[in-house]
């Protein structure tokens, strides 16, 4: 099964993708991890396009993606899940990241950024927390159930 869990920084996403992994022990890939797979970029792109199109039905992988680019990866059948949160708690918890102090670039980057992935396709939507992980996994199983009956 391939889960993509996606949306702006600080909204939930790794921790969301850690709390799937304990039930789906699978592998989770954040970002540009894929470019580990090979010595270049494009050779890594395809191979990791084919790992991501056999766990579709294959072995459980979950790929936390923060950049809309990396959407395009996706093949047909993967597990969609948004994330998002309000502005404010986005600013306050990348906030904590920079030790309590959101330099103002920063903070325009997020404003600029904010609701960047709220039109995409997705099988699910946690927003601030909501629903969460433990009703995500039991949704997905059945999903997952359901399409292999």
């Amino acid at each position: 099964m391939l889960i993509a869990i996606f949306g702006e920084s600080c909204t939930g996403k790794t921790t969301l993708a850690e709390r799937i992994n304990a039930a789906a022990h699978g592998k989770i890939y954040s970002g540009k991890d894929y470019l580990r797979l090979a010595k270049s970029e494009s050779e890594a792109v395809q191979l990791f396009q084919i790992l991501l199109a056999g766990a579709v039905h294959g072995e459980n992988v979950i790929y936390v993606i923060t950049e809309r680019e990396h959407l395009a990866l996706l093949p047909g059948g993967a597990i969609r899940i948004l994330v998002t949160a309000e502005l404010d708690t986005i600013k306050e918890r990348f906030s904590a990241r920079t030790h309590g102090h959101l330099p103002a670039p920063v903070a325009a980057m997020l404003e600029k950024k904010h609701g960047c992935f709220d039109e995409d396709p997705h099988d699910f939507h946690v927003h601030n927390g909501y629903p969460d992980a433990g009703e995500i996994c039991q949704s997905i199983f059945k999903l997952q159930e359901a399409a292999q009956a």
